[in-house]
C-alpha cells in the first residue's frame, strides 16, 4: 500500500492508460479523483476498484473554468492532491497543407490545454501536500511524437513536443525554487486502447489508417501504468514506455534531424504500397 493516505489526480480515466492507472492507483491504497469527459468510461473504470477508493467526475480538461473548478471540489471532496496524472489526449490523423483549422483547436485545446489547465490548477495543492521526504508527484502524458515528429501526426506531434517543453521547464523551476514536487514527463509509443478509434482524421482511407494504428500497438495499457509508476518512484525525469517510446528516443540521438528524411521516405513507401492495387484476374492474365 505504497500510495496509502495520498490524493491522486487522474485525467482521461474512462478508458485506457488512465483506466488502468487509477487502478493500480487504488490498488496500492491511493483514493483516486478520476476524471473523464465520458461518464460511462469512468463508471466501468470505478466498477473494476475497490470500493471507495474512487471519486469521479466528469471534466472537459481543455474548459480552464471547469478544471479550476474542479481542483477546489477535489480538495473538498478528498484533501489536496499529491499525485497529479495530465493522461487525457485525442489525436488528429492528417497531413498539415489539408488540416482542417477547427480540428487542430479541439485536439490543442485538450493535448496542450489540458496538461496546463491541469497543471496550474492543481500545482498549489501539490507544493502544500509535498515534503523533502515525500515530495508531491507531477506526471504529465507526452508521447513518443513529442520526441519525434512523423507524416500526418504533425498537430498530434506539435502538442506533445509543447507538454515536454512545459513539464521540463516546470521540472526545473520546481528544482530552482526547492519545491517539494517531483515533475516527470512520460513518452508511451502506441498503446493497445481505443485511441486509434477515435482519432479524427482527414484521410480518406480513415478505417485503413485506424487499423494500422491498431497494428502497431505494441504495449497494454497496464503494462504501461506500472511503469510509468516504477519510473514515477525511482524519481525518472524522463519515462519512456514500449520498444517504439525507446526508438523513439534513440532516434534524434543517433541520426540528429536526418531522422526526418528517413521516415518521410519510409512514409512513402508504405503509402504507395497501401494505395496501389492488386490486379485482377483479367489483367493478370490478359486475353
Amino acid at each position: 500500500m505504497k500510495y496509502r493516505n495520498r490524493v491522486a489526480v487522474v485525467t482521461g480515466a474512462g478508458s485506457g492508460i488512465g483506466r488502468a492507472l487509477t487502478i493500480a492507483l487504488a490498488a496500492d491504497g491511493a483514493r483516486v479523483a478520476a476524471s473523464d469527459i465520458d461518464a460511462a468510461g469512468l463508471a466501468a473504470t470505478s466498477a473494476a476498484c475497490a470500493p471507495d477508493s474512487v471519486v469521479t467526475y466528469r471534466l472537459d480538461v481543455a474548459d480552464r473554468a471547469a478544471v479550476r473548478a474542479h481542483a477546489e471540489q477535489v480538495r473538498a471532496d478528498l484533501g489536496p492532491a499529491s499525485m497529479l496524472f495530465n493522461n487525457a489526449g485525442v489525436d488528429l490523423m492528417a497531413e498539415i497543407e489539408s488540416m482542417d483549422p477547427a480540428d487542430l483547436d479541439w485536439l490543442f485545446g485538450i493535448n496542450f490545454g489540458g496538461v496546463v489547465n491541469g497543471t496550474t490548477a492543481f500545482l498549489p495543492q501539490l507544493i502544500e501536500a509535498g515534503s523533502p521526504d515525500r515530495p508531491a508527484r507531477l506526471i504529465n502524458l507526452s508521447s513518443a511524437f513529442g520526441l519525434i515528429a512523423v507524416p500526418a501526426q504533425g498537430a498530434y506531434c506539435a502538442s506533445k513536443f509543447a507538454v515536454r517543453g512545459l513539464t521540463e521547464t516546470l521540472r526545473q523551476e520546481m528544482i530552482m525554487n526547492d519545491r517539494p514536487v517531483t515533475v516527470h514527463c512520460v513518452h508511451p509509443g502506441v498503446v493497445k486502447t481505443n485511441f486509434g478509434r477515435n482519432m479524427r482524421t482527414s484521410a480518406e482511407d480513415a478505417e485503413v489508417a485506424r487499423t494500422l494504428f491498431d497494428k502497431a500497438a505494441l504495449t497494454t495499457p497496464e503494462r504501461t501504468a506500472r511503469t510509468i509508476l516504477r519510473g514515477v518512484d525511482r524519481g525518472r525525469a524522463r519515462i519512456l514506455v514500449g520498444p517504439d517510446g525507446r526508438v523513439a528516443a534513440a532516434l534524434p540521438r543517433l541520426l540528429g534531424v536526418s531522422y526526418t528524411t528517413l521516415l518521410a521516405r519510409g512514409s512513402r513507401v508504405t503509402s504507395r504500397r497501401r494505395t496501389t492495387k492488386s490486379p485482377s484476374v483479367e489483367e493478370r492474365n490478359p486475353l
